[in-house]
């Protein structure tokens, strides 16, 4: 809440309020600021204030204001022409004179910013309360992984420190880690030799090698929609066309995919199978059967991100089981279930393509950092790993069941059954407004927007179910959502 000061005034305050949020992109390029009116009532200040606020930010070239439409956020990575401001002040004159409501605008289809905006929440420690929009497990859970700083004390003892510091190591990987995770991927029908593995930092740094090792700039790429919004921007950073695939509960559509194969013939499908990100689907049997047959028909490479294994349901269809990695790339890391900082990533691809792949990574990274692959290592081989895990899809399943009552008491209507981490709720108004509101009260969304290819309104949010257990949390936004229109 704006508080009255002495010292700062409510304009300085509610100009500061949005320029954190703009510069640390929590407000991506091309929002719309609340109307004067919207903001005046929320914030509970006059309309003078909001304008006066909106003027400071206008100087200090953050927004731009559109007659009769309202404020937007400004690209900041682009150069605007001189003598805007001058322009920008006559606009916001009008506005505030004729206090017109803004209307709708479409907002940039493409997708970097709205991506970064999602990784910047991921660091944002905002108000120290559960964050809804998370994508990884509190903190409080992963510390009980005390094996973890031991099995590091193991590893660097005695001389294997310096060992371990004062080389590259091997480029593919720790040979230890490599067979460990061979071991792994068999134990979930994935027949797989060690040297069929590059490891990685983090799977996202997978996921890009496989890219930047099979496209170039312009190939068209088929990807699931809602997905992780991160690969949409991504590969978009990268050039490529990215043609998105409504997801269903067994699977992509399959019509949508023959049609883009007959129309633009895609080089690569990127799919999450198991506990899909927002949605916790999982795929079938029947549907994978048809995805490999379209991918052996038309020539695509499939990689499929497999980022909450350890967290899935024992006996999940995976592509790459079925495939045998064929036409199949496996991808997957411990981020979620166990260390988000050390980064350790893998991929598990095809014999013909691991040189290529590995070449890719040399020219990225060089190498990765052995001694943390072999404190890994350690951990999955002795067990360890293993019974974190269930420790944690315990857990996760008590925290999963609290989540889904206090939801549904709060009105919410999950599109999807829930599983995994996440929920994939409809509130009924528009998330977009929604997460700024409550960036207002503390909590972190993520809105349905976020999960699009290209940036469109949505009513749908993506919930963490470990951080929403918190009834406090659920009555602000019930109070919240109370107050805006219906979508």
């Amino acid at each position: 809440m704006l508080i009255k000061s002495p010292h700062r005034t409510l304009t300085d305050q509610l100009a500061e309020r949005f320029a954190e949020r703009i510069r640390s992109r929590l407000l991506p390029a091309g929002s719309r600021l609340p109307s004067v009116r919207d903001c005046a009532r929320q914030q509970g200040v006059s309309p003078y204030t909001v304008v006066a606020a909106y003027d400071q930010l206008l100087a200090q070239g953050l927004v731009e204001a559109r007659r009769q439409r309202g404020f937007y956020v400004r690209d900041l990575t682009k150069n605007k022409a001189a003598g805007q401001y001058g322009q920008a002040q006559e606009a916001i004159k009008s506005i505030a004179k004729e206090g017109v409501q803004p209307e709708p605008f479409p907002l940039p289809s493409g997708s970097q910013i709205h991506a970064t905006a999602l990784i910047r929440g991921m660091f944002h420690q905002g108000s120290g309360k559960p964050q809804p929009g998370a994508g990884v497990l509190p903190p409080q859970w992963l510390e009980e992984a005390r094996f973890m700083p031991a099995a590091l004390r193991k590893i660097t003892a005695g001389r294997a420190l310096a060992t371990g510091s004062l080389n590259y190591g091997e480029p593919q990987g720790d040979a230890g880690l490599r067979q460990v995770l061979a071991r792994r991927l068999t134990d979930l029908n994935i027949p797989v030799h060690p040297a069929q593995i590059v490891t990685t930092v983090g799977a996202t740094q997978a996921l890009d090698i496989v890219s930047r090792t099979l496209l170039k700039a312009g190939d068209p790429v088929m990807v699931e929609e809602p997905g992780w919004s991160v690969e949409f921007a991504r590969l978009d950073a990268l050039g490529m066309r990215v043609l998105p695939v409504p997801r269903r509960a067994e699977g992509p559509d399959l019509e949508v995919m023959a049609r883009y194969c007959e129309a633009h013939a895609p080089k690569l499908f990127v799919s999450v199978s198991v506990l899909h990100n927002p949605t916790g689907y999982c795929l079938t049997p029947g549907s994978a059967h048809q995805v490999l047959q379209l991918a052996q028909r038309h020539g695509f490479h499939i990689v499929e991100d497999d980022t909450y294994s350890h967290i899935a349901p024992e006996h999940a269809t995976r592509l790459c089981a079925l495939d045998g990695l064929q036409r199949t790339i496996y991808v997957s890391g411990f981020a979620k279930i166990l260390a988000p900082s050390w980064r350790v990533g893998y991929l598990a691809a095809p014999a013909d393509l691991c040189e290529r792949l590995l070449d890719t990574k040399l020219l990225s990274t060089l190498t990765t950092p052995s001694v943390l692959e072999q404190a890994m290592a350690l951990c999955i081989d002795q067990g360890q790993l293993r019974r974190h895990a269930e420790r944690i899809r315990l857990r996760l399943a008590q925290a999963r069941e609290r989540s889904v009552r206090l939801a549904l008491q709060a009105g919410c209507r999950f599109v999807a059954e829930p599983a995994g981490l996440f929920g994939w709720v409809d509130t009924g108004v528009d998330t977009d407004a929604l997460a700024q509101r409550m960036l207002d009260e503390g909590y972190l969304l993520a809105p349905g927007a976020l999960f699009h290819a290209s940036r469109q309104p949505s009513t749908l949010m993506r919930i963490n179910f470990s951080t929403t257990q918190d009834a406090a949390f659920w009555a602000v936004f019930e109070r919240i959502r109370d107050q805006m229109p219906s979508a």
